[in-house]
């Protein structure tokens, strides 16, 4: 049975790194200074990944389809220097999500870098209009749990959380915490993800994570408005906050979200609480045709 542990979620600034090396300085003092707070596990926004492209040429960074194709290089780097920020800190991070080339065409994939140096990834499932009509990404249809240090954990990527079934399919497999890496442009956009992580984490008594980019790339045609706030997400039932928001930051600002979770008190609502929508969950069945 794990234990209690510390959450950090990013409301992460997209901003114009001028070569490799500044990246990377950014990205371990953000590591550093969640690790410093106690924070075990690390969850970074949806592309948030996407401020690379701010080191291609102007025409490059102009276009889409050339952005994409031009990150590939960069991934290996990318899963290095995470890696050993997991392994050097001790922590487990959620790397937000990179698009990445497999089989021709290219997938939004989030990775998970493990302390002991296990890198395992979960792909986008369900796809938005942008992505689909737009940028030409694909959708998976893989979905995994995780076996961590900090017991079963999922990752629903944005859209995905809006999006009964997947979290469900999830919490059946034993995760007690999806992780949501989000990236939205507009307050709209912002509350869908959140209403959909909020509700998630009432139906299956679950822990929900949100992390969000912020900031503006007026450079960047994928990543140019970024509007959100990051939060941990509870059940509504006794021992939880009444409104089920356990920690949320300040709308657009850069900061990590940081709240103490435990996997002990969801095993205790799923069995004492005023209410069971967990176990309920089949009742709906009955419904059916």
């Amino acid at each position: 049975m794990s234990t209690a542990f510390r959450i950090a979620a990013a409301q992460y600034p997209i901003e114009q790194p001028r070569a490799w090396a500044d990246y990377e300085t950014k990205i371990a003092r953000w590591v550093g200074e969640a690790a410093a707070h106690g924070a075990r596990v690390l969850v970074f926004p949806e592309y948030f990944s996407m401020e690379l492209a701010a080191l291609f040429a102007p025409e490059v960074q102009a276009s889409l389809s050339q952005q994409i194709e031009a990150m590939q290089a960069l991934l290996p780097g990318f899963l290095e220097h995470f890696s050993q920020l997991a392994r050097q800190h001790g922590v487990l991070i959620c790397a937000g999500t990179f698009p990445v080339r497999v089989d021709g065409v290219y997938r939004n994939r989030a990775h998970l870098l493990h302390a002991d140096g296990r890198v395992e990834y979960q792909e986008k499932l369900q796809m938005t209009r942008f992505e689909n009509e737009v940028w030409g990404i694909a959708r998976a249809d893989q979905l995994q749990v995780f076996d961590t240090a900090f017991g079963k954990l999922g990752i629903a990527v944005c859209y995905d959380a809006e999006f009964p079934l997947i979290a469900r399919r999830m919490v059946e497999q034993g995760a007690d915490v999806i992780l949501v890496p989000s990236c939205t442009d507009t307050r709209a956009g912002y509350w869908r993800v959140r209403i959909g992580c909020q509700a998630r984490a009432l139906e299956n008594q679950c822990y929900v994570v949100q992390s969000s980019t912020v900031g503006e790339a007026p450079w960047s045609p994928a990543v140019d408005v970024n509007v959100g706030a990051a939060a941990i997400y509870t059940p509504v039932d006794r021992g939880f906050p009444d409104d089920g928001v356990l920690a949320v930051g300040t709308l657009n600002a850069a900061q990590w979200v940081y709240a103490d979770v435990d996997p002990a008190n969801i095993a205790r609502v799923r069995r004492e609480g005023q209410v069971f929508n967990y176990r309920d969950w089949p009742a709906h069945t009955r419904l059916m045709p």
